[in-house]
């Protein structure tokens, strides 16, 4: 599967189980995003940037959000040693994790399929240090992908996550961004 080099600006339509916005920009291995958000009783806001190394292994992060409780901001790292910390304190449980996810966004499904050499029909073990929106505590997410069909434009993938007992089809364009996450967000540019 080969991938197109991403755009400096995308955005997306949160629509479903939220209603909301999503915008990013991308300077080199720097994701920078923003969401804002209404889903069920909450209303929130997530900043983020993400640094990945020129294997698409992430980094750094860092994250800021508001929510009608309050304002949090929350710091990842990923050693050289693979171990993660989160504001500073040593996370064991993430061990194995290459990728961060944030439950806000669209945008960070793009991180392992840069990272990983896919093949039609095979399924790769993903668990990811996942960022949950409304106060920006960290856990692990058990995560698979399966790229069911490639070509030139697009790409579409089978997702299963053990950890919320969840599955769709993610389809992306030829760049490796979402197109199109069920229930969760579409591509406006």
């Amino acid at each position: 599967m080969q991938l197109k080099s991403m755009p400096r600006a995308a955005s997306w339509t949160h629509g479903g189980v939220r209603t909301g916005f999503e915008v990013l920009f991308v300077d080199g291995h720097r994701l920078r995003g923003r969401t804002s958000a209404r889903e069920g009783p909450s209303t929130w806001f997530v900043g983020y940037e993400i640094d990945v190394d020129e294997d698409w292994l992430t980094r750094t992060v860092h994250a800021a959000g508001s929510t009608a409780s309050g304002d949090r901001e929350v710091a990842l790292e990923r050693g050289a040693d693979g171990r993660w910390s989160v504001d500073g304190s040593a996370r064991p449980d993430l061990d194995g994790c290459l990728d961060v996810d944030f439950e806000s966004s669209a945008v960070t499904n793009t991180l392992p399929i840069h990272r990983l050499p896919f093949v039609v029909g095979e399924t790769l073990e993903v668990p990811a240090a996942f960022v949950q929106a409304d106060d920006l505590s960290v856990i692990r997410i058990e995560q698979r992908y399966t790229l069911l069909s490639s070509d030139e434009q697009r790409h579409v993938f089978g997702y299963e996550s053990a950890t919320f007992d969840f599955a769709c089809d993610l389809t992306y364009d030829a760049s490796g961004l979402v197109l199109d996450y069920p229930g969760i967000a579409t591509r406006d540019s």
